[in-house]
């Protein structure tokens, strides 16, 4: 163990090598005189987890929470106060959100990557934060059309930012743990959506004549006062890099920055480039974990908005559908966080996502075709367990498999931006035209789940196809002519590169 004097004098030497303002040395070299032991990372790892993961879940519950009380709200007035029962008036408010989304994903994403983390995460949350708490006065169909582009417009970068946030702090076999937990927020935001819709739902009315605050109106107005508060306070806690990290000693910081500059090879305050963005889009790899995603974020995506009212066309009341949503959602959570610990620790992507999707399709089968209302609602389970732990696997394993802090920005947000079309699908798999049986939306989600086995097990065989290609040394004519810095560039398109199965 390095006494405090050793550390001290490593401090001041590594403040002296350091480049001055205006340098433009290389910042990604490797600091080759720098070592730890494993005891100092682990300790290490244990303290940016406390003040990031936290942070980050409860940031993504609420937006997930200000996504989906629209379909709480919609079995507590909504529909009927603002005309939405008529045609597919509800389908269309839920889809121009995801249409506006998916536009702003990537352009915000290579925003957050010039501007940091630090202001420009909590920004997006309290604004939609403002516009959730807005949507509390819509008047009538075309003012919440509205509210939900404006939704779209700052929730957009949200889920892709938190999750790029995460990549900049943790090596590869440590991601899909972290980024598992924050995800799981959104089972969190489902559990919690309707023991918050039970309770604000029933908050006597309130505010001026001209506009009274009731029932669905509560909902939006005081969960949308909480997000922005949160949000607001949020850059008092939240970092901009492990090399700024407040809470970090100076020789944490250098360790937590020369860890993944080792694993990764690449400058981590690097700005994103035309070439990052060009290797990200045509990563066969990316398109899969993207196709992936779509599929999942049908069932995800549509299950949050539309399960409260699957569950009332069961023939339970109001108040009794909203809590029997909660438990599929906290047997979600629990279950997609032990899948993310597992396949950290495994080192595994595809197989765990494989065999949950197998579940997920058992669930849909028996919402397909079986009547009993108490077996139904079993099925929802399955369904939830199944399908909620692939929105964070599929994303983990594109930022596993892209080198590079660039390129990961640029594929975590084209990786969610493709996948966001399956939330607009989602939209339209369950009309009032199939209702009660919802025929229709389980048979396509039913589909979907076992599309996504077999892009699993794609996923895996392409990835042990191209590394065993490069073992053999089929991918070494991508080195000839170019100089050392120009190899390290490669990424994860370098010889010696290995993706994760």
């Amino acid at each position: 163990m390095e006494t405090e004097k050793e550390i001290a004098q490593q401090v001041e030497e590594s403040r002296a090598r350091s480049p001055k303002e205006g340098d433009s040395s290389d910042l990604s070299a490797p600091d080759s005189e720098l070592e730890w032991t494993e005891e100092e990372e682990t300790a290490l790892r244990r303290k940016i987890d406390w003040h990031t993961v936290p942070l980050v879940t409860v940031l993504y519950m609420l937006c997930f929470l200000d996504r989906i009380n629209i379909g709480n709200a919609s079995i507590q007035g909504l529909s009927d106060d603002l005309n939405l029962n008529e045609g597919v008036r509800f389908n269309w408010a839920l889809s121009i959100f995801y249409i506006i989304y998916l536009l702003v994903e990537v352009p915000s994403n290579i925003l957050l990557k010039h501007v940091g983390p630090q202001y420009f995460l909590p920004f997006l949350v309290c604004g939609f934060g403002l516009v959730s708490l807005c949507t509390a006065f819509v008047r009538d169909f075309g003012g919440l059309m509205g509210v939900r582009v404006l939704l779209g417009i700052f929730e957009g970068g949200a889920f892709p930012g938190l999750a790029f946030f995460l990549s900049c702090f943790y090596k590869r076999n440590e991601l899909l743990f972290r980024v598992g937990i924050y995800v799981s927020a959104a089972s969190i935001a489902g559990a919690f959506g309707g023991l918050l819709a039970t309770g604000l739902s029933r908050i006597p009315e309130w505010g001026v004549a001209s506009m009274r605050i009731a029932r669905w109106r509560n909902i939006f107005f005081f969960e949308g006062l909480v997000t922005m508060i949160i949000g607001a306070v949020a850059p008092i806690w939240m970092p901009t890099n492990p090399s700024e990290a407040h809470f970090l000693t100076p020789r944490e910081r250098r360790i937590a920055a020369e860890r993944l500059i080792r694993e990764h090879k690449a400058d981590p305050n690097a700005k994103v480039t035309w070439k990052d963005i060009r290797q990200a889009v045509l990563s066969i790899h990316n398109y899969t974990c993207a196709l992936g995603f779509f599929l999942i974020n049908i069932t995800v995506q549509g299950l949050s908005v539309f399960m409260p009212t699957i569950l009332k066309d069961l023939g339970w009341t109001d108040t009794k559908a909203q809590l029997y949503s909660v438990p599929p959602y906290v047997a979600a959570c629990l279950v997609a966080i032990a899948v993310a610990y597992g396949s950290d620790k495994t080192h595994q992507r595809g197989a765990w996502l494989a065999a949950f999707s197998c579940l997920a399709a058992v669930g849909f089968a028996i919402l397909r075709w079986v009547e009993q209302p108490e077996i139904r609602y079993m099925a929802l389970y399955f369904v939830t367990v199944g399908a909620f732990p692939g929105g964070p696997g599929f994303l983990s394993w594109a930022m596993n498999n892209s080198a590079g802090p660039s390129v990961r920005a640029v594929s975590s947000g084209y990786v969610v931006t493709l996948g966001t079309i399956g939330g607009i699908v989602a939209t339209w798999t369950y009309t009032k035209g199939d209702a009660p049986k919802y025929h229709t939306g389980h048979t396509i989600n039913l589909c979907g789940q076992l599309a996504t086995v077999l892009l699993s097990l794609f996923g895996i065989f392409y990835c042990m196809y191209e590394n065993k290609a490069r073992a053999a040394g089929k991918r070494d004519h991508r080195l000839q002519g170019l100089t050392e810095e120009e190899q390290e560039k490669l990424g994860n398109t370098h010889p010696s590169y290995r993706y994760w199965t």
